[in-house]
């Protein structure tokens, strides 16, 4: 691992080496909404932030949600690159899955009838997406339970800028690969709109491994249904409202296991609509949202099939106010309720709520001091009472140099699913909800005329009171402990050339107690210690687009299971590797027409991302994107 990374930094010392140039943009005059809930630059928060920018999104097609995602500084999708159906799960930070609270266009999309209630990344097609905000570190805060590591908003494509307007596009390749949209955007007067029907379907390859090469595993492919419509209202210049809805179909093929080929299929449908509302004020913003998702999932198998169906809401008002001309004040109130549809259950059909007014000021100094102050109150109407607060501070120095540090605490309330579930899921009506404290401390550096900027954190994340499954029921009594570090630098040297380049560490521990006796040991499954990205991209000319990245992930543990009865854990360590990418691009018509083709997977690796389970080799996607 070693050799590979300073082997990948010589690359691309030589590459900056050759490079000159004139302008480039300044990151930290960025402005994001996760952040806060309103504009603000990064210059002025000390929130550590990832903006997966509308460009960078348009270069994406080919690819699936998970594996943009896991192209990013400190997040490993695990399953990215394994057979396109196979489940993904996101590692932010080194957090297990469900420590990561997915939005919509700022409101949660939850599914209360999976385990952890997590969102599936397998229903979202990139097409639909105009650009990301990845928000690290603790923001139970601002938005509530589920986001202990961060918060992904998934920010959806608007309207066009004239009456009507057509895009959508196509792309084939390996394994029978075929993803095709079509959608109609625009404006008149006070309403807009953007509406996109989105499919794909592939065989895909064998999910599980075939050790002797003859068994003749069968193909697990998936196909995929996705429409999504938003309208804007713009009722004065004052009140805006914006309804939505969005449908995903999901249907795969899946095997049973490691080494274990079967016919299981999995079939998932989610429905999800809600309305955001806006009134201008002469020093703030009311703002209105709500959101529901439905998600109905069917598991066949050959141990039998098996159904969930939940529904989760979520109602927020809050309002942003200038208190000053360097005071910003945000107050709120949200509530949210999960539930099973199922009559088996004790109680029937069970439900939990949720219900936080939360405040927070964000004070600006002339001298670049930025600090941010919160908290929140929770009510849940099982486990009672549960406060987070969070403080942030930046400062700036010289409009170049920016240094900042967080101390926040956040919590993860059980899930319906963990209080009322089935019996053989371990369901307890008792849990307690997973407390965080957290750490992050860094700077960011910009130089050379904004042409290089370099960010360094580190971070530090200590979980209470972890639901662990003890002798067949889920009990709070761990304590996960995880530390990192992340290094990001970019460099436009010219107009031409982007380089960017990360390295991201993370350990964890796990301090448990069994049968009076007291254990820790590195526990985090299918996450490598040490991870470094580069990308280097090259506009050779206004048309011609070309990039070429690699991801270097370093030695994992997974686990194995013995023979019954006791089907003992069986530590395994997983090699280190390196996947080498490119994708390239042609403009026509005036940029209306973009043709592109993406390889993955160049040298054709033979790596494992899930042990048991198949990855594929070189495999390439080609296609056409059409905006009029």
């Amino acid at each position: 691992m070693t050799r590979k990374l300073l082997a990948l930094s010589a690359l691309l010392a030589a590459m900056n080496a050759q490079a000159q140039d004139t302008t480039a943009k300044r990151e930290l005059d960025e402005v994001v909404v996760t952040a806060t809930k309103y504009p603000v630059k990064l210059s002025e928060t000390g929130k550590v932030m990832t903006v997966i920018g509308r460009e960078q999104m348009e270069r994406s097609s080919g690819k699936s949600l998970a594996q943009v995602l896991t192209e990013q500084t400190g997040i490993i999708v695990n399953g990215a690159n394994s057979n396109p159906g196979k489940d993904k799960s996101i590692f932010l930070r080194g957090a297990s899955n469900d420590y990561t609270l997915i939005l919509l266009d700022g409101i949660p999309v939850n599914d209360p009838s999976g385990a952890g209630g997590a969102f599936d990344l397998r229903l979202f097609p990139v097409e639909q997406i105009d650009h990301i905000e990845i928000l690290k570190g603790s923001q139970s805060t601002l938005y509530g339970s589920d986001a202990v590591a961060g918060v992904i908003n998934i920010i959806t494509k608007k309207k066009g800028n004239k009456a009507i307007g057509f895009n959508g596009g196509a792309t084939y390749g390996s394994f029978n690969t075929f993803t095709g949209d079509a959608g109609l955007s625009g404006h008149k007067g006070i309403l807009d709109y953007n509406v996109n029907y989105s499919y794909a379907s592939t065989d895909g390859i064998s999910e599980a491994v075939d050790t002797t090469g003859k068994a003749n595993f069968d193909k697990d492919g998936f196909t995929r249904h996705s429409v999504q419509a938003n309208l804007g209202i713009q009722v004065s210049d004052k009140i805006r409202i914006a309804p939505y809805y969005r449908y995903s179909y999901f249907n795969a093929n899946t095997d049973g296991g490691s080494f274990y080929d079967t016919k299981d299929q999995f079939v998932y449908l989610l429905n999800n609509t809600g309305a955001t509302a806006t009134i201008g004020l002469p020093k703030g913003t009311i703002t209105a949202n709500y959101g529901y998702s439905y998600s109905r999932r069917n598991y066949a198998t050959d141990f039998g099939n098996s159904f969930f169906r939940g529904g989760f809401h979520s109602g927020e008002v809050y309002l942003t106010q200038n208190l000053g001309d360097r005071v910003k004040m945000l107050a709120g109130v949200n509530y949210q309720s999960y539930k099973l549809t199922d009559s088996t259950l004790t109680p029937k059909n069970p439900s939990t709520n949720i219900v936080s007014p939360y405040l927070s000021f964000l004070l600006q100094s002339a001298e670049g001091l930025s600090v941010e102050v919160g908290g929140r109150y929770n009510h849940h109407s099982e486990f009672g009472t549960q406060f987070t607060y969070s403080f942030n501070a930046a400062y700036l120095i010289n409009n170049q140099l920016k240094a900042f540090a967080n101390v926040s605490t956040g919590f993860k309330a059980p899930t319906v699913m963990d209080l009322f579930g089935p019996s053989w899921f371990g369901s307890n009506p008792n849990l307690k909800p997973e407390e965080s404290s957290n750490l992050e401390a860094g700077v960011q550096w910009q130089t050379l005329q904004n042409k290089l900027q370099v960010t360094a954190t580190g971070f530090y994340r200590d979980i209470k009171n972890v639901i662990a499954y003890v002798a067949g029921k889920s009990i709070n009594i761990d304590q996960q402990k995880d530390k990192g570090v992340e290094l990001e630098a970019t460099l436009r040297p010219t107009d031409q050339w982007t380089i960017k380049a990360s390295y991201t560490y993370v350990t964890g521990d796990i301090y448990q107690s069994r049968s009076g006796k007291d254990t820790s040991y590195f526990n985090l499954l299918r996450r490598p210690k040490n991870t470094v990205v580069a990308t280097v991209g090259y506009q050779a000319t206004p048309q011609l687009f070309i990039s070429l990245s690699a991801q270097s992930l370093g030695e994992r543990t997974d686990l194995s299971f013995g023979p019954p009865p006791a089907y003992a854990t069986i530590p395994i360590d997983l090699k280190a590797y390196t996947l080498i990418n490119a994708y390239v691009e042609y403009k026509l018509f005036k940029n209306k027409v973009r043709l592109f083709a993406d390889a993955k997977n160049l040298t054709d690796t033979d790596y494992t991302e899930v042990y048991g389970y198949n990855t594929p080799g070189i495999n390439i996607q080609g296609g056409f994107r059409i905006n009029l």
